[in-house]
């Protein structure tokens, strides 16, 4: 019999005895490893809440109260017993089921999820509306070890126990992010799960006040006022109390019925409750269970063995960067690297190898990694801060206060920039140009190529002076236009093709999509220049002049928004000096957010593709031939 078959709404799932549960945990861990297995997505941290999410679903009513998971890439159980189980074969696919909660999806996800630390803050407002409303449900935040890095918890919970509003914290403590948890709050969570002392003392106690004769109500009324006494005295929770927040557990995230009985006893607590549980990460799939890490996001894998089907390696930008970081470490003894607990997805392993000393892991806190990439700058080191495009997102303020504002020496590896495809629209990376260029002594970079790359990031480590960026892609590290490469020169861009009045400027590796289009239009007749931007920001002055004598139609390429992006930049250079007389269009993901869809899907969506790019042209250039 078929416990899941049946389950196409949490009512369903309430129809079942607790006893049945455990069986349709299996079921479900079966579904997840064998959907993922053809679709790829996130497996390990989805294995480890399989129990809890059930547990949730059975005690809770989520059309009327209220569930944020945090990060959000553990919710696949939830979508499964929330009537989404026959779009799995569609998960994380062009015009498909989300990785992440979505509120579009269901009546289930009340609050869009996909950066780490939120959940607390969002449930919080829930708290408060709910109440200033005069309504009755419950809210519920579901946030792992490693998001409780992040700075934004304790303001919320500063904030949450201030106020001593009516909600539920789960803590699902499986001491992974993405990679190992680090910091003192991994060691302070490590310390809840390792202290019997509360225990062992009560029982001291009981045993001494026994030993007077002390006896029945007597005792249970003093072992009652010594009982707070007691936990403060030994236990490491005080930190949770303290704000506010009454702390319970941790208990088995894996017991079923236990998570019932434990989260029945608080949810009805009217103040700040966290509920610490203990869950292992990839739990019930032995290759997820030994190398959590590795089965955090998955491409389609053999159910057997856990490999991943396509065996063919092929080398990243994320791998050059990290290869040229441990080549450089050998010569330069100031350089050091920082990560935001990314240490392998931005290519850092290596150097985390074999410069222990100098790779900083400071977890799920940018806004600090900066700050403290400008300490080390300040001190005479060359940091370099390795970090998602929608990650650094979240260190914007401290770009311009702590870093720009004082000029520092501080490299910043925008690794992920442009889209990254199936993660959805809080992960692409189409809005870096956009928030970075506009801030004064920011120099930004963009490689096209892998030769381009290593030389730009040895510009930046070496003969820069001044915070600077350097944007590049997931993906292939090719080597497109690398012959006759002319070398770095600061504010400089590279002129490929100088041939007649009508000009593709190029941002990044987009060149790959360029290079076909380029050369058709050149075996069709027309005499095109090609640029390779290389300087987002600042513009190159020559380019400009360049502009300005030859050129009177311009076409400019990349993989960010169009407001604030390099053409957006480069038609307000013109119109600062004066340049009115040129045609400009620029090729760009349109300012709005894009959804999740393979890289090259959306490249197709957006005519950013070679298809796309030669279609945009010859149409321009068509209406320029017929004096439009």
């Amino acid at each position: 019999m078929s416990y899941l078959d049946n389950i196409n709404s949490p009512s369903d799932l309430k129809k079942l005895s607790i006893d049945k549960l455990d069986y349709l945990a299996e079921e479900i861990r079966e579904f997840l490893i064998e959907s993922l297995s053809k679709t790829g997505g996130h497996l390990s941290s989805n294995l480890g809440v399989v129990e809890l999410t059930i547990a949730l679903n059975y005690c809770f009513d989520f059309s009327i109260d209220k569930i944020v998971w945090d990060v959000g890439h553990q919710a696949y159980t939830h979508k499964i017993l929330t009537g989404r189980k026959e779009l799995f074969n569609t998960l994380r696919k062009k015009d498909g089921l989300s990785g992440f909660p979505k509120t579009k999806e269901s009546i289930y996800d009340h609050f869009n999820t996909g950066h780490s630390s939120t959940s607390i803050s969002a449930i919080l407002g829930f708290a408060t509306a709910r109440d200033l409303l005069g309504k009755d449900y419950n809210v519920v935040s579901v946030i792992g070890d490693g998001a409780m890095t992040g700075g934004l918890v304790y303001e919320a919970m500063n904030n949450a126990g201030a106020n001593n509003k009516k909600l539920l914290i789960i803590l699902n403590d499986n001491q992974m992010s993405i990679s190992e948890n680090v910091g003192s709050m991994s060691k302070h969570l490590s310390s809840l799960r390792s202290a019997p002392e509360y225990i062992e003392v009560k029982l001291d106690v009981r045993q001494f006040l026994e030993r007077f004769n002390i006896v029945g109500d007597r005792i249970n009324k003093i072992l009652e006022k010594t009982k707070e006494g007691i936990k403060y005295a030994v236990l490491p929770n005080v930190m949770f109390e303290q704000l506010g927040i009454k702390y319970i557990g941790p208990i088995d995230g894996h017991d079923i019925a236990g998570l019932i009985k434990a989260i029945n006893n608080v949810k009805n607590i009217n103040k700040p409750v966290l509920l610490h549980i203990i869950t292992k990460k990839g739990y019930g799939y032995t290759p997820a269970e030994n190398e959590p890490s590795s089965y955090h996001g998955v491409a389609p894998f053999n159910m057997e063995t856990g490999k991943s089907i396509n065996t063919t390696k092929v080398e990243t930008y994320s791998d050059v960067f990290g290869k040229f970081m441990v080549r450089e470490a050998n010569k330069n003894k100031k350089l050091v690297a920082i990560t935001a607990a990314m240490p392998s997805g931005t290519g850092l392993l290596f150097f985390k190898k074999l410069y222990p000393e100098r790779l900083f892991d400071v977890g799920i806190a940018e806004e600090h990694a900066v700050i403290f990439s400008g300490g080390l700058a300040m001190s005479g080191f060359v940091p370099v801060f390795a970090v998602y495009s929608t990650f650094l997102q979240r260190g914007y303020d401290q770009i311009i206060h702590d870093i720009c504002i004082q000029n520092l020496h501080v490299v910043f590896a925008i690794d992920r920039a442009g889209v990254v495809g199936d993660d959805g629209d809080t992960h692409q990376g189409i809005f870096d140009i956009s928030y970075l260029s506009h801030i004064p002594n920011l120099t930004i970079l963009a490689p096209k190529n892998k030769t381009e790359f290593l030389k730009m990031l040895d510009y930046s480590i070496n003969k820069h002076n001044g915070p600077i960026a350097i944007r590049y892609p997931k993906g292939v590290a090719n080597d497109t236009y690398s012959e006759n490469e002319q070398e770095i020169s600061f504010n400089k861009c590279e002129v490929i093709k100088q041939n007649g009045n009508i000009a593709i400027i190029s941002v990044g590796t987009i060149i790959d999509n360029i290079k076909p289009t380029y050369e058709k239009l050149i075996d069709e007749g027309y005499n095109i220049s090609l640029i390779n931007a290389r300087f987002i920001s600042p513009i190159d002055k020559e380019l400009i002049n360049n502009i300005k004598d030859n050129f009177d139609y311009i076409f400019t390429v990349e993989d960010n928004v169009f407001k604030g992006g390099f053409g957006s930049n480069l038609i307000s250079q013109l119109i600062k000096n004066e340049i009115f007389d040129k045609k400009i269009y620029n090729i760009s993901f349109p300012d709005e957010y894009i959804d999740h869809a393979t890289i090259k899907e959306l490249h197709q969506k957006y005519g950013l593709d070679t298809e796309g790019i030669y279609k945009t042209i010859k149409n321009k250039i068509g209406n320029i031939e017929n004096g439009k």
